[in-house]
């Protein structure tokens, strides 16, 4: 069969774009070159409906050891009885658990889009504001701090079958506890998406949600530096709410609710490919070198904010204490749609992003979000935070002339030849 030169030069390039700029996308990170090579692997050719030990396909003895590896290794990281590893992406996880504990129509309450939350916490556009009857809370204005005192009336008024907490840009962390005790006087469950944040916690660098979230759901391609996909994980199993029984009259606790969810409720066929470059990234993260690489990112994340702080960016609630940070940019008279244009052309790569409040739409913005996890992957130091404002700054006062971007450009392609990424690739 001949060779696809075209799509193979495609992705030479854009192993090159990845190499000669600047990442601070906050849910992009650079993984091994290990899980790689698992995910082109022959793995890809094996369907596995069903779950280790049960499956519909024949020929599953050596994917059900990989993904069992998969879901004890999870298990280890997080000290958790149950995961499930088998999601294709965080939105997906996230379907799952709805699929699992609501019926059409039921109340959720997640955090807004607009003030940080996420599609999946019920935003209209998304299934999860069209099959649920979705309410939100907010940040408080003068601090950008979750509103609890929101999330507890709003709670109490409406009793939601579920509360969903984390987000998409947030930078600070979450009072778990706090949102467990409301809905145990409401009757509602909880879930926690910790899709940005999952590889702090699992070095407890952040609070743990585990022992005050019914659920606990990421992705592993942000901070835990793994594949893109997504995970399922309880600390603790426990008797499904709703009485449901199996053909024996006993009753079904919800791990084998969840299991049902994802397979066959939302997905057919588990990406086994995956699933062992799941594996792997799950191992890293259970070494010491990883710790080293979590504590790393807060202190890059720590120093970025405050160089910015210097430079007079108004960053929500004012810092961060992740790896992410969202920046207000109207005091720079620039729109976080042109501020992300500005900022492609000198190879730094960020997203523009709604601020709490925002006057401007979600086409346009006022904020940029900016994340640390994918430049500490590449070896950078606090240290190197500075010229990443400098260069920011110079292109967001600068964006409309292009001398100045292709300066900034020159000067983030020589920066980036300290920080080599995949040398193996040639």
């Amino acid at each position: 069969m001949q060779r696809d030169t075209q799509i193979f030069n495609l992705i030479n390039q854009e192993l090159h774009r990845q190499r000669s700029g600047i990442e601070l996308i906050a849910s992009e990170n650079f993984t091994s070159l290990q899980v790689i090579q698992a995910m082109g692997s022959v793995l890809t050719n094996k369907y596995a409906e069903g779950y280790p030990g049960r499956r519909y396909y024949a020929g599953c003895e050596i994917v059900d050891q990989t993904e069992q590896l998969a879901i004890n290794r999870l298990k280890q990281i997080f000290n958790i009885e149950y995961a499930n590893v088998q999601p294709h992406s965080g939105a997906q996880a996230n379907a799952a658990v709805h699929l699992a504990v609501l019926k059409p129509g039921d109340k959720i309450l997640g955090l807004d889009l607009s003030m940080g939350g996420h599609l999946t916490h019920g935003s209209p556009v998304n299934y999860s504001g069209k099959l649920y009857e979705a309410h939100h809370y907010g940040v408080v204005k003068e601090t950008g701090l979750v509103d609890y005192e929101m999330l507890e009336q709003k709670a109490r008024e409406l009793k939601p079958q579920l509360i969903i907490c984390g987000a998409s840009a947030y930078s600070r962390d979450w009072d778990y506890e706090r949102i467990r005790k409301v809905a145990d006087e409401v009757g509602a469950l909880v879930m926690a998406d910790i899709a940005h944040p999952a590889g702090l916690i699992a070095k407890g660098l952040l609070n743990d949600p585990f022992d005050h979230c019914h659920f606990v759901t990421s992705t592993t391609h942000k901070t835990l530096r793994g594949p893109r996909g997504g995970i399922i994980m309880m600390r603790k199993d426990f008797e499904n709410p709703f009485g449901i029984t199996d053909n024996k009259g006993n009753v079904r606790m919800m791990s084998a609710l969840l299991d049902l969810a994802v397979f066959p409720g939302i997905q057919g066929g588990p990406l086994e490919h995956v699933i062992a470059a799941k594996a792997i990234a799950f191992g890293e993260i259970l070494s010491d070198e990883y710790t080293d690489y979590a504590k790393q990112i807060l202190k890059n994340s720590q120093a970025l904010a405050k160089a910015f702080v210097d430079k007079d960016y108004n960053l929500i609630s004012n810092g961060t204490d992740n790896h992410l940070m969202l920046i207000d940019l109207r005091n720079k008279n620039i729109s976080g749609k042109k501020a992300e244009q500005a900022l492609v052309k000198a190879e730094i790569t960020a997203n523009k992003n709604m601020v709490p409040f925002d006057d401007k739409s979600a086409f346009i913005t006022s904020g940029v979000r900016f994340g640390v996890a994918a430049i500490t992957t590449r070896g950078m130091k606090e240290n190197d935070m500075q010229f990443i404002a400098d260069a920011v700054d110079k292109i967001i006062t600068n964006a409309d002339d292009e001398s100045v971007i292709l300066s900034v450009k020159k000067s983030v392609n020589e920066f980036m030849e300290q920080f080599p990424l995949y040398p193996e690739l040639g």
